[in-house]
């Protein structure tokens, strides 16, 4: 057979082998990508397509480095004392209770933690013993009560052969005993019982024995009948309250039996028959309507009002009556007057400069009866004021008088 092609197999044309060759050639891909790249940049797709490119990308790239991450680490060198625990067998996880297990901490909402102060406040402790004051120019018995948190009647009740139940006593250089707690001091006495003494002072035989500023051992106190306490022992009762004893003036000092004052002092009267009789409304006995020292205090045994008033300044009848003690008082109020007024009422004015009545005297209410002094215990120039009835004693004047 000849080495000729067969006649009906077609034989390709010029432009058909041109075009073979163009798709064989190695620049075919390149430039089917940029027809293609042309025809969507005509198509209006090319931004879209360089977004989502670069994207791709970017993902490329971040599982790249993930991917030499791990084979870093599963290549890296195991350091001696980790695989030798590692070689190690493994131990097994003991067991746990969960309820026994505590909460965890929430260190996100703790809050502010508290820090350590450097000075820290201890609350004081009680006292328990008896301490000494001496007393200071210008004090009151009511300042020194606040001083020591105590109540003013202790400060008497704890000194009464210094004060005799008087606030106006207070002098300056006393050293006065300053009880630990609110109560009275009492001195114990040959005979007494324990349950004797408590009942005087309103409480109990345990309060006193078990006191500790006392020191009494309730082993040795035995029977409180007969208690082994020394006589002349100063013991504390706490909570203790007693009468207060006033060298004053007496009550019921009237004018059918003023001699029950002679205990007072010189300015005593006789018995008077007759005489004025009062309205039974009071007016101010000085020209001042404002205090100069204590005010009405029954708790200090200070059972009138400190007036307001310069020395030689006038002092006038509350009310219309009958003079009943003219004269100087021996318990610290000086030159002193009392008028009965026979309502009821008797009236008391005291420190006094000069006395201008005398006994037996009537006068009308509103009359000078004297000038304002500080005779006696006094630490200036006020008139001391009482009003007082027989029948409910001593009474505030501030009920009575009128507004100031």
């Amino acid at each position: 057979m000849d080495n000729e092609f067969p006649e009906n197999i077609p034989q390709a044309s010029q432009g058909d082998a041109a075009e073979a060759e163009e798709i064989s050639s190695p620049e075919h891909g390149p430039n089917i990508i940029a027809r293609w790249m042309e025809t969507l940049l005509q198509m209006g797709l090319g931004e879209s397509i360089l977004r989502v490119g670069t994207n791709a990308l970017s993902l490329i790239v971040v599982f790249m480095v993930i991917a030499l991450m791990q084979r870093f680490y599963r290549e890296a060198p195991t350091p001696v004392a980790v695989q030798g625990a590692l070689a190690a067998a493994p131990t097994p996880t003991p067991s746990m209770d969960v309820e026994v297990v505590p909460p965890p901490v929430n260190t996100l909402f703790t809050g502010i933690p508290r820090m350590a102060l450097l000075h820290t406040t201890i609350p004081s402790r009680p006292r328990l013993e008896i301490t000494k004051y001496t007393v200071q120019q210008g004090d009151t018995v009511f300042g020194i009560a606040e001083k020591y948190g105590l109540d003013p009647q202790t400060i008497l009740w704890g000194n009464y052969f210094i004060l005799l139940d008087d606030p106006h006593n207070l002098v300056a250089g006393q050293e006065l005993t300053i009880l630990p707690t609110n109560g009275t001091y009492y001195e114990w006495q040959e005979g007494d019982g324990l349950n004797g003494v408590a009942k005087f002072f309103g409480v109990k035989p345990e309060d006193i024995v078990n006191y500790p500023g006392n020191h009494l051992d309730p082993d040795k106190v035995g029977d409180f009948a007969h208690p082994n306490i020394e006589p002349g022992a100063w013991l504390i009762i706490p909570g203790g309250r007693r009468e207060f004893v006033s060298w004053s003036a007496p009550l019921g000092v009237t004018r059918d039996n003023p001699a029950i004052a002679a205990v007072l002092g010189p300015g005593a009267c006789d018995a008077v028959s007759g005489g004025a009789v009062g309205y039974g409304t009071f007016v101010w006995p000085a020209n001042q309507h404002y205090l100069s020292g204590f005010d009405y205090s029954p708790e200090t045994n200070h059972r009138g009002i400190d007036i307001a008033g310069h020395l030689g300044a006038g002092v006038f009848a509350t009310d219309a009556g009958v003079v009943v003690y003219a004269g100087w008082n021996n318990y610290g109020y000086g030159n002193m007057i009392m008028i009965d007024h026979g309502t009821g009422f008797q009236s008391l004015y005291a420190h006094l400069n000069e006395i201008y009545v005398g006994c037996g005297q009537s006068v009308g209410q509103g009359d000078p009866i004297g000038a304002i002094g500080s005779t006696g215990r006094s630490s200036g120039a006020h008139l001391h004021f009482e009003l007082m009835t027989s029948r409910y004693g001593k009474v505030n004047p501030w009920d009575f008088l009128p507004p100031p």
